[in-house]
């Protein structure tokens, strides 16, 4: 087996040998994300992992990590002559990233294994979705205790957790809360690592040559005449624009970063010799007026924070289409790997919340329906022919089924501008100059590679990045 692992990295997965393999650092990359699939899939329950597949996957992530170890910088070293003098040499240490950062994600993926087999005798248990279909038609329209949830309604595929008739305990509640309040944190420490990762990657040549010429063309009119106006305000913003499913909020995100880069390389156009600024906070503030020289770096600003806000409002966006452009052409061994272990490992907590939110879900709607029977005994009903009012449950922020729009752009009745030759024709969005009508008109091309889905469909599933526990879980 550790022979065919390392024959397959060593020959960047081209089998022929003839040279057309891809990068070491992506070969290890994907090798990362398909044992990660291998072994942990969707997760489709609560429960402890097989000791197979735990020692499959601490086996292989073993022989996969070592690499790391032969990843190192050289840095000053003082030592002492045996008489007591000293002189100073170079000496090699592990990179800083990898020490930093290496030993935080396998503390991460110990814990989130631990979790895992914290799920013995639990007071739940699952059902395939056909047996839970049959349950559901004992039960009266309004009360929802053998319905799945929007998530499970869109994952069809799922078991159904079902739970005792009064519901789950509180020990039992209040242990499934702690476990996922417990993996909530290594979910966001999981991000983190890899938000820092793919920041100090570099920007492909690749990408930038997919770049439309000005701003506009990024993000179309309603974001270009918003992001322009003397009033600007990114939540607003957001309020009118198609948010409603994953495929339009991450549309949006990646014409948005794609117009922060295409005024970026202009400003550094116009001003070579100026060296480029550190970043600045996201909160800055913006000036209300500023000369034409400015005005790539003001609008880049503008549109960083509101890519920020975008993305503090739907912190589990997947990844947009520079991370992947900036994944696959990566050089960099060390970051290869802190990225793919950071991503293997966000998708695991992800999905370690999604199964819990499940399973209170359910624990939630079958104790209104034991209050709903207990009350109907007494002939107390509280709501509507005697059945309590159910509280509303809140569903995917991500679910298009919810919303009669289509797409988060458009161009407004009031704009003269004609749509670009090359816009596709497809449904329409969304306003009028005052943000409170919507009316219909064209999508401009999404900004993306043309190769990247061929390369990376497999890893775009392991790939998205989620916080939400209503958004539905990556594969």
């Amino acid at each position: 087996m550790m022979k065919e692992r390392f024959a397959k990295l060593l020959l960047g997965e081209d089998m022929s040998g003839g040279g057309k393999g891809v990068c070491t650092a992506l070969a290890i990359s994907n090798a990362i994300t398909n044992l990660s699939a291998t072994v942990f899939g969707e997760l489709w329950r609560l429960e402890p992992m097989a000791p197979q597949k735990k020692a499959m996957w601490c086996r292989e992530m073993e022989w996969l990590l070592s690499v790391s170890d032969s990843i190192v910088e050289l840095v000053p070293s003082v030592q002492q002559f045996p008489s007591g003098g000293t002189y100073e040499v170079m000496a090699t240490r592990p990179r800083s990233d990898l020490y930093m950062n290496l030993p935080a994600l396998k503390k991460l993926d110990a814990m989130l294994i631990s979790i895992l087999d914290g799920f013995r005798d639990t007071e739940f248990w699952y059902v395939d979705r056909g047996i839970v279909v049959d349950d559901c038609d004992k039960y009266p329209p309004g009360v929802m205790s053998g319905r799945p949830s929007v998530r499970q309604e869109e994952k069809w595929w799922l078991p159904c957790p079902k739970v005792p008739g009064k519901g789950l305990s509180e020990d039992s509640r209040k242990r499934l809360q702690q476990c996922r309040d417990c993996t909530n944190q290594i979910l966001k420490a999981a991000l983190a690592i890899n938000s820092n990762v793919l920041a100090e990657m570099d920007i492909p040549t690749a990408y930038i040559e997919t770049l439309p010429k000005n701003g506009r063309d990024c993000l179309g009119d309603i974001i270009y005449r918003y992001i322009t106006a003397d009033q600007f305000s990114p939540e607003y913003l957001l309020d009118c624009l198609d948010l409603s499913s994953e495929h339009h909020t991450l549309d949006v995100a990646n014409r948005i970063e794609a117009a922060v880069h295409v005024w970026k390389m202009k400003e550094r156009k116009k001003h070579p010799n100026v060296q480029k600024s550190k970043k600045k906070s996201w909160g800055g503030k913006m000036k209300g007026y500023i000369a034409d020289g400015e005005k790539n770096q003001f609008l880049a600003q503008r549109a960083e924070t509101l890519l920020h806000s975008l993305r503090h409002r739907f912190p589990g966006l997947p990844q947009t289409a520079l991370d992947m452009s900036k994944i696959q052409y990566n050089k960099d061994v060390g970051h290869s790997i802190l990225e793919s272990y950071s991503r293997v490992m966000e998708s695991l907590a992800f999905n370690i919340i999604a199964r819990i939110d499940d399973v209170l879900f359910v624990d939630d709607a079958t104790k209104q329906c034991a209050a709903a029977e207990s009350m109907s005994i007494f002939g107390r009903g509280g709501g509507f022919n005697g059945l309590p009012i159910q509280k509303k449950m809140s569903p995917s922020p991500f679910s298009i089924q919810h919303t009669p729009y289509t797409s988060p752009f458009a161009t407004p009745t009031f704009c003269s501008s004609p749509p670009l030759p090359s816009s596709p024709r497809r449904s329409v969005t969304p306003l009028n100059k005052s943000g409170l009508q919507r009316v219909p008109n064209h999508k401009f091309d999404k900004i993306v590679p043309a190769d990247l889905d061929k390369l990376w469909s497999y890893a775009g599933n392991l790939g998205s990045r989620r916080v939400s526990g209503d958004a539905p879980e990556r594969d």
